[in-house]
């Protein structure tokens, strides 16, 4: 059944979009009835250039790493359950971000971003890594490494000023806001803002 997009132009939390069945049936709204679906990029630096390496036909692939401390993981199963104060760095999960989604749906939206920018690998493609890190008390770490055609390559590293326990870094908020306010004009496609 198709949503009205009037309703919902804009996917709060993209990690939702994992959900190929979903995903398919908001696409198709989109181009049916000529409006955009919106997918705000959060954390995500340089979303709308990996959308246009995509785009290009040149994306090769795509590996995203969010690093947090313990207390700002929500997942829906049991991996942090042995953790203990000074434990350190422990890659929780590494994957792809279609699998990692449905376990952390509220740490991953910056990942299904990315999922979404580079729309030829999809949600399946892009390979994600969550990771408990102790040291990281004051800020959230949020790295994208892509690769393209020829050899090309970026990594990106971003640090997002976080509160201890909190499952988003401060400045995701404004960026958020930032991105609603350019959600107009493109008309019957999925828009990264």
């Amino acid at each position: 059944m198709p949503f009205p997009l009037e309703l919902l132009p804009v996917v709060g939390s993209p990690s939702a979009l994992c959900d190929p069945e979903l995903n398919q049936q908001l696409r198709q709204a989109a181009s049916l009835h000529g409006n955009t679906l919106y997918v705000p990029s959060g954390a995500l630096w340089g979303g709308q250039d990996i959308q246009r390496l995509n785009d290009s036909g040149a994306l090769t692939g795509v590996f995203v790493r969010m690093s947090k401390h313990p207390s700002c993981f929500r997942l829906t199963e049991d991996t942090l359950s042995d953790w203990t104060e000074g434990e350190g760095r422990r890659v929780l999960f590494r994957g792809s971000v279609a699998e990692l989604c449905p376990l952390a749906p509220n740490n991953v939206n910056t990942m299904a971003a990315v999922a979404v920018a580079a729309g030829t690998l999809g949600f399946p493609g892009v390979i994600g890594e969550i990771v408990s890190d102790t040291a990281l008390r004051d800020y959230h770490v949020v790295e994208v490494e892509v690769s393209g055609a020829h050899g090309f390559s970026v990594h990106t590293v971003r640090r997002n000023p976080a509160q201890l326990g909190a499952v988003t870094g401060s400045a995701t908020y404004s960026s958020f806001w930032h991105s609603l306010l350019v959600c107009k004009g493109h008309g019957g496609q999925v828009h990264l803002c």
